[in-house]
């Protein structure tokens, strides 16, 4: 699969010897959200960290605007452009929610967060407290805010609404497609229909480490997509 300005090629991989992914190919053009499907345990975020570094894959590779980063460390990968979320250990516990913010950058100030802290006040009341002392909702806020603010072409972002609210939701969604209107892509491996609803262009369906569905999210129902999702 060519022609995308974030190419995932024939990837297979896992952990130690063991094949979680086999053979899966994701093509992702500019300003174009693709969302990731699928039970749990079927490989979407194995999947996720063999495309940003995290993990090497066993064959396959991935290319960012017709640059090949396969095997590249991940703080490489972001100076070229591709942010990632996971979806644990998102954030730094023993640090507060401003230096989190802030910590690789090498301006402290956080000007450039207001419109953040508007969509999400609470972040904004915490900022001085450490972020472990956040609910694991807040947590997952706290980290999507640092992603989007890295300003990259490309992000990929594992379950971001895990333990959020409704409304923090739709946010997050609205933060999303104004970003996607400015040119920047997303792969989000996500679980929540609200978010996928509101975002999606293309959705991608995997189970047992493959991709079984595959289709622009106008041509397909909810119906469709839960009867992939349930056991």
């Amino acid at each position: 699969m060519t022609g995308g300005y974030f190419e995932i090629q024939n990837i297979s991989g896992g952990y130690g010897s063991g094949r979680v992914v086999r053979d899966v190919s994701i093509s992702i053009g500019r300003g174009e959200v693709v969302c990731l499907l699928g039970r749990n345990g079927v490989g979407k975020s194995t999947l996720a960290k063999l495309s940003c570094g995290f993990l090497r894959p066993m064959s396959g590779g991935v290319r960012l605007a017709g640059v090949e980063i396969t095997g590249k460390r991940p703080s490489e990968n972001l100076t070229q452009g591709l942010t990632y979320c996971p979806q644990e250990r998102v954030v730094f516990d023993d640090l507060t929610v401003a230096e989190n913010l802030s910590l690789m950058r090498t301006d402290r100030r956080l000007d450039e967060f207001e419109p953040y802290f508007r969509a999400f006040p609470r972040l904004s009341e915490r900022r001085g407290q450490h972020a472990g002392t956040l609910s694991g909702g807040e947590k997952k806020l706290l980290s999507f805010v640092r992603g989007l603010s890295e300003g990259s072409a490309m992000a990929i972002i594992d379950e971001p609404t895990e333990g959020v609210q409704f409304e923090n939701v739709v946010r997050m969604a609205e933060l999303m497609l104004a970003q996607k209107e400015a040119g920047a892509s997303f792969l989000v491996v996500e679980q929540n229909l609200t978010l996928v609803d509101r975002v999606a262009d293309r959705i991608v369906i995997m189970d047992h480490g493959e991709i079984v569905l595959s289709a622009a999210a106008s041509e397909l129902d909810r119906r469709q997509i839960l009867a992939h999702l349930t056991v």
